[in-house]
């Protein structure tokens, strides 16, 4: 694996990620906003595991921030193996309540930069002729949830079709698709998690665990727990009105 740089690494999946690499004695790279939460992250990793844990504070919905980061998975002298696309957010309330540039915002950490720097590794990645993508999706991709599902179904699918072309070529990528998990994802969104039954819900060092396995085995979809992979299975043959329906209620 060498060298993991982890979007959204500040908190949630991201965090976990970057404390279970970590743990396998792999070097990091801490991609967030909040530089403070990331120095503090670092240092406990280096303490803890004894590895290099570099900071990187970057908005992924600004250009340049996106290029830096671009251009640190190019990097020759110290290259990036793993590449987790793991920031992501959530805009909350009706598409048509909510004000069209926090939904371009949105678009382009969930779309745009999951794009970009998927380009930027896996070119990198194929010159040394190994690596591995993970990009974060979910099992909401195959709802009807607005600008979330449709973003993580874009997620899903270019993660698809990335595979196939580096199919054979000692490259791979892997999209993560879990139900509800326990970070701070849903209070930041001001979702009331008091109205999903607790049996819905998926511990983060499970759902990190279980995708670190599968981008070992090269699998290119990583849907964690048996519960899951029944719901989107169900999910796949549903007539879409339905689906829709439930999501409208």
């Amino acid at each position: 694996m060498g060298t993991a740089l982890i979007t959204g690494a500040s908190s949630g999946l991201g965090r976990e990620f970057a404390r279970q690499i970590a743990w396998r004695g792999h070097d990091v790279v801490l991609v967030a906003r909040d530089r403070e939460r990331l120095e503090a992250l670092a240092d406990e990793l280096e303490l803890t595991y004894r590895v290099r844990a570099e900071v990187l504070p970057a908005d992924l919905s600004l250009s340049d921030d996106l290029a830096r980061v671009c251009e640190r998975l190019t990097s020759v002298d110290d290259p990036v193996g793993l590449l987790v696309n793991n920031a992501g957010y959530t805009v909350h309330g009706r598409f048509l309540r909510t004000e069209i540039r926090d939904q371009r915002s949105l678009e382009a950490v969930m779309v745009g930069a999951v794009m970009e720097l998927s380009h930027a590794g896996a070119r990198a990645m194929l010159v040394r002729g190994r690596g591995a993508i993970l990009n974060v999706s979910s099992v909401a991709s195959l709802t009807t949830a607005g600008t979330y599902s449709a973003h993580k179904a874009w997620v899903r699918t270019f993660t698809e079709g990335l595979a196939a072309e580096l199919d054979g070529k000692g490259v791979t990528a892997t999209a993560l698709c879990p139900g509800f998990v326990h970070t701070e994802f849903h209070k930041r969104a001001n979702i009331d998690e008091t109205r999903i039954p607790e049996i819905a819900w998926l511990d983060v060092r499970y759902v990190v665990r279980a995708a670190l396995e599968d981008v070992n085995k090269g699998r290119v979809i990583s849907t964690p727990s048996f519960r899951y992979k029944v719901v989107s299975a169900v999910l796949r043959i549903l007539p879409r009105r339905v689906i829709r329906g439930i999501q409208h209620r």
